[in-house]
This record gives structure tokens, C-alpha cells and sequence, in this order.
């Protein structure tokens, strides 16, 4: 089964995007971080998300990001799902914080559940079929809008959206050309999928 091991973001400065991802989430080898100038504007197509246990942890996490330098999309606030909001990092990865708690249990601990990369796809059918025949099996599925891969003991977790659909849910234009500025670190052989999501063989090391 292909798992994903990390995920690689191409950033302008990676001495600074490691200060900011270790100071604003106290991340370590889910994410690795290598320096590129490839082209990229508006919308990714792509999110990362991390959840908790409570609200809490969502303003502490997220007014930890604000300080190291993010930006808001969505500021945190309750809905029907829970607890949560949606910031811009320094180097332009947008990132969900949120959690399906509507009440604290306890005071902030800023402990991640799970992290979570959504990509943004423009055939549902297609993309899911593709990662289907790469050996990923599928945890849920909602009609044509979402899929849900089973992580397995994978530290970070595989969903596909609709690609308009995760851009409204993140708050941006769907709009974008250019690189997605992400390589997602695997236990495969590389391969690119259907929307241009490549796929690399993970490496022992985190490159920064």
C-alpha cells in the first residue's frame, strides 16, 4: 500500500519557513522543506490541515501561527462541524486548524491529532480510480465531492476535493497556474497524478 511518509514544500527560504513551521506548530519530519524559485500564483490546489481536541488548541496553535508571521483567510469561529479557521504560512501553503469539539476539556496543549492533506482534483472519478490502482484504499467517499484514503500508520492522512470546492472551504480564488510547489514523500516509486501532485520515494532525512 502507498503511504505517505512526509510532505515537501518548495519554498523561497528555508531557514526561515523552518523557524516559522517549528515556532507556529512544533512540526517535525511530517514536514520537509527545500528551496525553489518555481513559479507559482494563486490558489495551489492544495491544504494542509491540522486538527486537535479542542478549541482551545485551535487558538493556540493558530495564535502561534499569527505571531511567526501567517496571515488570516478564515478567522477562527464556530460551525456546525466544530471549531476552527484558516491561515496563509510565510511561504504561501494554506493551512486549516480545527477541531470537531465544541467545548474545552482541559487547558491548551497545542497537540496535533492529525494532519491532513487535501487536494484539490477536477475529475473526483478519475483521481480517485488512479490512487485506488496505486494501492491506497479508500476510508470514505461522499458522491463526487470528497474522498477520504485509509491512512494506515501513515503520519499524514490523503483526502481529495473537488478543486473549486477546497479553494471556497480555504477561502481563496480557485484561480492558479504554475508549480503546487509540493512533492508528496511516499514508499513508492515516484509517479505524478492525474492533477500534477508529484509523488517522490521518501528519503531517511529531512532536506531543509
Amino acid at each position: 500500500m502507498t503511504s505517505i511518509a512526509s510532505v515537501t514544500l518548495d519554498v523561497a527560504d528555508p531557514t526561515a519557513a523552518e523557524h516559522f513551521y517549528t515556532t507556529a506548530f512544533g512540526l517535525g519530519t511530517q514536514i520537509r522543506l527545500r528551496a525553489s524559485d518555481a513559479p507559482t500564483d494563486g490558489f495551489r490546489g492544495f491544504t494542509l490541515s491540522l486538527t486537535v481536541s479542542q478549541p482551545a488548541d485551535v487558538d493556540a496553535l493558530v495564535g502561534a501561527a499569527l505571531e511567526a508571521g501567517a496571515t488570516t483567510l478564515k478567522p477562527v469561529a464556530k460551525s456546525l462541524w466544530g471549531y476552527g479557521g484558516v491561515l496563509r504560512a510565510p511561504d504561501g501553503t494554506i493551512w486549516k486548524v480545527a477541531t470537531s469539539a465544541k467545548k474545552n476539556t482541559g487547558p491548551a496543549t497545542r497537540q496535533i491529532n492529525e494532519m491532513v492533506l487535501l487536494l484539490g482534483v477536477a475529475d473526483m472519478a478519475a483521481s480517485k480510480r488512479f490512487y485506488v490502482d496505486q494501492g491506497l484504499a479508500v476510508a470514505k467517499s461522499v458522491a463526487r465531492m470528497y474522498v477520504e484514503f485509509d491512512a494506515g500508520s501513515s503520519p499524514v492522512k490523503l483526502g481529495l476535493y473537488r478543486h473549486r470546492a477546497l479553494a471556497k472551504d480555504a477561502g481563496v480564488s480557485p484561480d492558479g497556474t504554475g508549480s503546487h510547489r509540493i512533492a508528496i514523500g511516499c514508499d513508492a516509486a515516484p509517479f505524478t497524478d492525474p492533477d500534477g501532485f508529484a509523488w517522490e520515494t521518501a528519503q531517511a532525512e529531512a532536506v531543509r
